[in-house]
């Protein structure tokens, strides 16, 4: 998969070129590049941004220098890739739309705005598609586009050392994660579930999947509108709930 970044600060990306991303960009599963858009202007002073028209606060990229940087990454892109704004104005990212672009590996520019915002011109002549990571408003849009491609690049296989790993991660079928436990057993008086230690495999998947609908209902109730569950799990959450002391799921 290969992805860009437009940007006024491309040494942030650096962040990416570690970890999980880093190994996958190390074992060329991604080829990730960076354009700084300083280097698209024509004045000595490098400038990119300017006064709002009509007046009011802050600074406006403007829609030149921020042009040429777009056309130089979609000319270095293997085939003609989505271009998307970092903007509190866009769609919510969430996983199935992570799902989406890792599916299809299309390559992705990601533009970073920066100040007040960007021309609208250049949102209109340049950008496919405008995403933001929730409603509140960050610095810059590196924060949102890093965001975005960890997201996105776990998805794809061979990225994680186990598959199993991003099918089990929350969100991957609408129901969070359940808690997870590892060695000593009991760790400053608190005991790790026995069902986890008895070896029991379908107990132990039970077990998980009563979390999973569980914390799904106590944290993110809206999600499990999105989720076909059948008898057996409808027993589960009822359990958790009980067991949680919570009222019934259609109370």
């Amino acid at each position: 998969m290969w992805i860009g970044t437009v940007s006024l600060l491309p040494e942030m990306f650096q962040a990416l070129h570690h970890g999980v991303i880093g190994r996958a960009i190390e074992h060329n599963k991604i080829q990730l590049n960076h354009w700084q858009i300083r280097d698209y202007t024509e004045d000595t002073h490098k400038t990119v941004d300017d006064k709002p028209f009509g007046g009011g606060p802050g600074m406006v990229l403007m829609a030149e220098p921020l042009y040429q940087a777009i056309s130089a990454t979609k000319a270095a892109a293997p085939i003609t890739p989505r271009v998307i704004c970092l903007s509190p104005q866009g769609k919510i990212f969430n996983q199935s739309a992570a799902k989406q672009m890792a599916k299809t590996k299309t390559p992705l520019v990601f533009v970073c705005g920066r100040y007040e915002g960007i021309d609208e011109r250049l949102i209109e002549d340049c950008i496919d598609e405008e995403w933001s990571i929730g409603d509140y408003v960050i610095s810059g849009g590196e924060f949102a586009a890093m965001t975005m491609i960890d997201a996105i690049v776990r998805l794809i296989p061979g990225v994680l050392g186990h598959e199993a790993s991003a099918e089990q991660d929350s969100y991957m079928d609408n129901l969070l994660d359940y808690p997870h436990y590892t060695r000593p057993a009991v760790w400053r008086g608190k005991s790790t579930p026995a069902v986890l230690m008895d070896g029991n495999h379908q107990e132990i998947a039970n077990w998980r999947q009563k979390q999973r609908l569980g914390r799904t209902w106590l944290r993110r109730q809206h999600l499990l509108n999105r989720v076909s569950i059948n008898p057996f799990e409808q027993k589960l959450l009822t359990q958790f709930l009980s067991e949680h002391n919570v009222g019934e799921p259609n109370e």
